[in-house]
């Protein structure tokens, strides 16, 4: 799997890259995706989630993940229908790129102090969560979202006990 990390500069404790593309390929793994599949994981400010939440999803707020899939069924939108977006144009070398988690670091911090636990626990809850969306798990009725909360601590379980 090729899990692309982008951390923005200036994060005091931030878990390193290696960390977090472990993290990630543990989740992906997790939910048997495909082993040449790509994924964009992205470590960005409070100023920079809050512009990307109000331009691709109409809320002018913060957030602790978001996530962008490129895959044409998990397209996010609640008003769109797939007859609604454009034509999905599949890249020539035949990888799986499943799209990009972007995590706001500060947030994780001010959650994981609300929790009581670490960041780098908080920072793997995000990424689950961020990756779920990706592969279709969602959270908008009831049923869903305890099976999406449900498959979250799954795979927490599994990477608390891998020691990440």
């Amino acid at each position: 799997m090729e899990i692309n990390v982008l951390l923005d500069e200036g994060f005091e404790g931030c878990p390193e890259a290696d960390w977090l593309q472990a993290v990630a390929g543990e989740v992906l793994a997790a939910e048997d995706v495909d082993p040449e599949a790509e994924l964009g994981l992205v470590v960005v400010d409070q100023e920079e989630v809050q512009r990307l939440n109000s331009m691709y999803l109409g809320r002018d707020r913060p957030t602790d993940v978001l996530a962008f899939s490129m895959l044409p069924e998990m397209v996010p939108g609640e008003e769109e229908t797939e007859a609604d977006l454009p034509p999905f144009v599949e890249p020539p070398d035949e990888v799986l790129h499943l799209g990009e988690v972007i995590v706001s670091y500060p947030q994780a911090v001010i959650q994981a102090a609300e929790r009581h636990h670490s960041v780098k626990k908080e920072m793997a809850i995000l990424i689950i969560h961020g990756i779920l969306h990706l592969v279709g798990y969602d959270h908008d009725k009831p049923g869903p979202e305890r099976q999406m909360r449900a498959r979250e601590e799954e795979i927490l379980g599994l990477i608390e006990e891998k020691g990440y």
